[in-house]
């Protein structure tokens, strides 16, 4: 042990950006840069009180066990930068709100469901973030995923989504970080951006979005009246200004965004990382193999392997065989990769330009038949009986990721792929399943069944093994996967309304990992959890520690650990759609009527998400070894 300690601390003591500086040690005295031995979070309770249950806050500490046997507790803050409603954002010589969706020339997209009042839309779901150093500055990008409700009350569906770049500002001596100015990102070269929901940070200092639930291009071209037809209609008709501009395939995939030395970001599409339910896609450290989350059921894990290191605009893209190994406690099993295709961004937008639809790629049956493969994929909620017409292979593999997988043999059996986040010491990736229910059970009839896991609706975060495989160039490839961190289902809800276990994580969503303290960092997109936590869990003591809480009804999103900024070092945590789902919940521990109206008068229901960071975490040397 005592040689893998050595080895640890002269490697922390090499990596220069993890040294104090002499004048980061003068102005910041009162920190200690002393070597760390070991650090613990300390949990908080979940809320009891009205008053509790509506606001984002943290009770939690961190306790710091240093080198020489001194040991600290300090407290964890919640800062609020901004409400998805505050008009912080320039446009057009005008002040609108952060989570104002821009249409192809920049303008905001109008609310005009309410006659007499035409409103610009706000997004109430802040989602991902970013935090990027640019030529000395900091530069914040924040995902708006969507808008739940318009002003008269209806479900929103069709409307294009939007990001938002903030400079902020760093104080030295506290660490506070502050809106400094902000702009819309601009999507109109690649026909917009749709759904995006989580995101990551690349190594090159780029931000790589996404965009989720893809519209089912099949049920596009064969039904006005179907729902993917709408939607991509409406979203034509409120960015173009033109319906009949509405392509399917134009979305479903991950953006690269970018910010030059002046503050300007600009946008690519990655249209050869493949076509699906893209929750997020995570470089591995090799800097050319990233996996991601395809969020939905039926569900497919997928693998790119750039043809060049930091360039995901040209390589080959593989779809998962699950080979299960364990079905209970979670679960467990092996990963086998098959070779979709190889291709570029360019090929493939050339595919989508041409105009090329579901019917030019797919032959279909409707019962089974000799030569074509039944599949059941995300994509349509029925059995589908498909092959390939020739020469459309390489359509296939880029525009229809899943149903061709299904039809190379990937299993398409996940549900609700979430949150991937990567361990590089220790060759680990970590990927929530959120709901592991459904798809991932055993089921009687299915077309594959590869998957038959025990029922456990709180969910499951799992950890990657990863490493080489035939014919695959890359040393980062996910071998196998077992259950990390799994939830409780409760039987009857608790006082609270909870229907799973409140001092468990529950529906694993957003997850990030910080090398400093060896800690998964857990956010919950729970509906079985009446308020929504962020958990600190200790890779080495398997502690779980619950770190925030989120307003009623609200998800927690845009977790980023951020080990070193400045000197400082940060969780960034967002919240969406707070109060939403509260009339379905059994609660008796408090007046669920009041709780209602506590929430109204607050931030209000579903009307504005939050964007902000935990801070008060340590930022001391880490020296410790990581191998148990």
């Amino acid at each position: 042990m005592k040689r893998t300690l050595m080895v640890g601390l002269s490697a922390a003591l090499l990596s220069s950006s993890l040294i104090p500086t002499l004048a980061d040690a003068k102005s910041n005295e009162h920190r200690s840069h002393q070597a760390i031995k070991h650090i613990e979070f300390l949990s908080m309770h979940a809320p009891k009180t009205i008053d509790q249950m509506v606001k984002t806050y943290t009770d939690a500490k961190v306790k710091i066990t240093y080198k020489n046997g001194k040991t600290e507790v300090k407290a964890l803050d919640y800062n609020q930068l901004f409400l998805s409603q505050d008009k912080i954002v320039d446009n057009k010589g005008q002040k609108i709100a952060a989570g104002t969706p821009i249409d192809v020339n920049g303008d905001p997209i109008i609310d005009r469901s309410v006659p007499d009042k035409p409103e610009a839309f706000v997004s109430d779901a802040p989602d991902s973030n970013s935090l990027l150093e640019v030529h000395g500055k900091k530069y914040l990008v924040s995902h708006f995923e969507y808008d739940s409700i318009d002003n008269a009350g209806n479900a929103v569906r069709g409307l294009p989504a939007s990001m938002t770049l903030t400079e902020v500002t760093q104080d030295k001596k506290t660490g506070k970080l502050a809106v400094k100015k902000s702009s819309k990102i601009d999507f109109k070269n690649v026909n917009g951006l749709w759904t995006p929901c989580n995101g990551s940070t690349t190594p090159w200092g780029t931000h790589l979005g996404s965009e989720e639930y893809e519209p089912d291009a099949r049920a596009f071209e064969a039904d006005s009246n179907s729902s993917a037809y709408k939607e991509v209609s409406a979203f034509a008709e409120r960015y173009f200004g033109d319906a009949s501009k509405a392509n399917p395939y134009f979305y479903g995939f991950t953006p690269e965004i970018s910010v030059d030395r002046k503050g300007q970001s600009s946008v690519v599409k990655h249209y050869s990382t493949g076509r699906f339910s893209h929750e997020m896609m995570q470089v591995l450290p090799d800097q050319k193999t990233a996996i991601f989350g395809d969020d939905g059921n039926n569900t497919m894990m997928f693998m790119y392997v750039a043809d060049k290191k930091k360039d995901f605009s040209k390589g080959t893209l593989y779809a998962a065989k699950f080979n299960q190994t364990k079905a209970t406690e979670g679960g467990a099993g092996k990963l086998e990769w098959i070779k979709l295709g190889h291709s570029s961004d360019a090929a493939v937008k050339k595919i989508i330009d041409n105009g090329t639809t579901f019917s030019d790629i797919f032959e279909t049956a409707t019962e089974p038949t000799p030569g074509f493969t039944a599949v059941k994929t995300a994509a349509s909620k029925n059995v589908e009986y498909l092959k390939v017409k020739p020469g459309m292979e390489k359509a296939a593999a880029f525009l229809e990721s899943r149903r061709y997988g299904v039809i190379l043999g990937a299993t398409s059996e996940f549900n609700k792929m979430e949150g991937i986040t990567v361990n590089e010491k220790d060759k680990k990736a970590y990927i929530a399943l959120s709901y592991v229910s459904g798809s991932t059970e055993k089921q009687a009839g299915a077309v594959q069944d590869d998957i038959q896991f025990e029922k456990r609706e709180s969910g499951v975060t799992y950890e990657l093994n990863l490493g080489r495989a035939k014919k695959i160039d890359s040393s980062y490839v996910p071998t196998r996967m077992n259950a990390l961190v799994i939830g409780e289902d409760l039987a009857q809800p608790d006082a609270y309304g909870n229907t799973a276990n409140p001092n468990l994580v529950a529906n694993p969503d957003n997850l990030a990992y910080s090398a400093a303290s060896n800690t998964l960092f857990i956010g919950e997109d729970s509906s079985l959890h009446t308020n929504n936590f962020v958990w600190a869990y200790d890779l080495k003591t398997k502690k779980l520690s619950r770190i925030l809480s989120v307003p009623v009804g609200a998800e927690a999103t845009g977790l980023r650990s951020l080990d070193r900024v400045g000197g400082y070092s940060y969780l960034l945590s967002n919240y969406q759609h707070p109060g939403e789902g509260l009339d379905g919940k059994q609660i008796t521990a408090v007046d669920p009527k009041e709780l209602e109206q506590a929430m109204q008068d607050g931030i209000g229901i579903q009307k504005t998400g939050g964007v902000g960071y935990l801070s008060g975490l340590p930022t001391g040397t880490k020296s410790y070894s990581h191998h148990h």
